[in-house]
């Protein structure tokens, strides 16, 4: 699956199967369902997953909080909207399905 494709996806009612618990968490995100999307990454401890969670504070506007998740992640907050960050996360965690060393 690709970005172009993972997002299409978004048309449906319910996620495609065999998402990582990170590419869940973004597509119920991206539907709207924030809540959903943050209980998902919560108790995750990858670095993807802080790096979500720094996204979803920094759309609620908690920016300490989301500053904290962004260490967590080994980022910094960027500057792009937050759209963009979106994607980039997607393209990211779909990237790193598809290298043979993943």
């Amino acid at each position: 699956m690709n970005l172009s494709t993972f997002e299409q996806s978004l048309q449906d009612e319910a996620p495609p199967s065999g998402l990582t618990p990170e590419l869940m968490a973004l597509w119920w995100d991206a539907k709207g369902h924030w809540d959903r999307a943050h209980q998902i990454v919560q108790d995750l401890a990858s670095p993807e997953a802080a790096w979500i969670h720094a996204l979803l504070h920094r759309e609620e506007g908690d920016q300490r909080n989301a500053d904290y998740w962004y260490r967590r992640a080994a980022r910094q907050r960027p500057s792009t909207a937050l759209h963009q960050e979106w994607q980039d996360i997607a393209g990211t965690l779909l990237d790193s399905l598809t290298r043979p060393d993943a």
